[in-house]
């Protein structure tokens, strides 16, 4: 995980040095603010293409960083591309504005008949809905399907903003090499995100040609689906891993579910373990055997690839014990505690297969039942140091609901836990 980061950030900063390089070399703008506005509007550029390799999902860097994280950083980069591309506007306008000794609605309307500064406008506009939406109290409102939709708008505004760019800078034309690099660059960021959004996904699915196997029901609101294909020992799937699932007939196409697979990959089959939550959830118990399946990933960096310590504890909310059974399968016989919490015992999904496995492997678990706020929380760094008192020698794997991973995160963090023995795996990617 820390080489990946480092990767990627040393990746980020290469470029920033080149393009501010590039930028005190290439001349100045017709006056001062003309050439401030310049200056961010080549960062937002970079920006631009560093959130499309963001949203990739090359799988180097999502098993090494994990999606929920890289997801998060998209997001405050959206929110960062978002106010550098609006100074860069607003100085545009002011600039000309100042050159032309005009008012700057003249001079916004003046600016706005010419073709490239109205794909630029077009463009910033398009952020700026994308940003408004993605805001936490308007997201909520959304339905998910909603805001996917209007989020996809943001490879239209990335279109209009190449095209303006080809149009009005001159700090990429300035010279061969400097013409040369912008190219690579967008190629590569554009490459990225084809590849791991699109091509991959197509022939992956191609090749192993998905098919449902067995819908076993849990409970009356859980159930698991067993999925096979061919040559699935060539998936490159680990335990802790999740996938976006799609049935055609079942669902639509813009409804696909991230599933963690509830069990370790065999090379045969894969299987993923769902509450009803929503229609689309509720309605895997009814899968005829055969349907085909797509199956976008598996993703995730919740894997035994980052373990550091020889002793693990695996703590799970809820549904959240499907990875972490997974996880299980993986465990060699020796120093595995578990804590899995949940309302009552009758909703603890998958128990007799991880009471199984815990006691195959000499391990402990901990049913901790009760409902929120009962008799305090089990979380608290007291009681985790009670439950496991050698708990920062351990690598810790949390997955749950997010108030629940966040308290435990906390704790963690209360109780002197290495950073880097922490894993965790959060819901709700959007």
């Amino acid at each position: 995980m820390v080489a990946a980061r480092w990767a990627l950030w040393t990746f980020v900063i290469v470029n920033l040095v080149i393009v501010e390089i590039l930028f005190l070399t290439a001349g100045t703008g017709k006056n001062g603010v003309l050439t401030v506005a310049k200056f961010f509007g080549l960062h937002a550029a970079v920006l631009m293409l560093f959130q499309l390799l963001l949203v990739a999902r090359l799988p180097w860097l999502d098993r090494r960083i994990g999606m929920d994280r890289l997801t998060v950083w998209h997001r405050w980069v959206g929110f960062t591309l978002l106010w550098t591309l609006l100074t860069h506007a607003v100085l545009v306008v002011l600039g000309y504005a100042t050159l032309d000794d005009a008012s700057m609605t003249k001079t916004f309307f003046a600016l706005a008949g010419v073709p490239a500064s109205l794909l630029g406008m077009l463009a910033a506009a398009i952020v700026v809905v994308i940003a408004a939406v993605s805001a936490r109290q308007v997201r909520r409102r959304l339905r998910y399907e909603t805001w996917h939709a209007l989020h996809l708008l943001l490879y239209v505004a990335l279109g209009l903003a190449f095209v303006h760019q080809l149009q009005e800078t001159t700090t990429f034309t300035s010279s061969a090499a400097a013409e040369i690099y912008w190219w690579a660059l967008w190629l590569f960021a554009f490459g990225s995100l084809l590849t791991g959004r699109i091509v991959l996904p197509l022939w992956r699915n191609a090749y192993h040609r998905f098919e449902v196997v067995a819908v076993v029901p849990e409970s009356d609101d859980v159930v698991s689906v067993h999925v096979t294909g061919r040559h699935l020992d060539r998936l490159p799937a680990r335990a802790g891993q999740f996938c976006f699932w799609r049935f055609p007939g079942h669902n639509s196409w813009w409804t696909a579910n991230p599933f963690s697979l509830s069990a370790a990959p065999d090379g045969r089959t894969l299987r993923l373990t769902a509450k009803a939550s929503g229609t689309t959830s509720a309605g895997l118990r009814h899968l005829p055997i055969g349907t085909r399946a797509f199956v976008e990933g598996p993703y995730g960096a919740f894997t035994s690839l980052h373990r550091t310590r020889p002793g693990a504890l695996l703590i799970a909310g809820g549904v959240g014990i499907t990875p972490v059974r997974a996880l299980l399968e993986e465990e060699a016989a020796g120093d595995v505690v578990v804590l899995y919490r949940v309302r009552g015992e009758d909703d603890a999904v998958l128990i007799d297969e991880v009471r199984t496995l815990v006691e195959d492997r000499g391990g402990r678990l901990h049913l901790l039942t009760g409902r929120r706020g009962e008799g305090g929380s089990p979380f608290a760094p007291e009681s985790l140091r009670a439950l496991v008192p050698d708990i920062a020698e351990r690598d810790a794997y949390v997955c749950g609901p997010a108030g629940m991973t966040s308290a435990v995160l906390e704790a963690l963090q209360g109780l002197k836990v290495p950073r880097s023995q922490v894993h965790a795996e959060r819901f709700g990617l959007a």
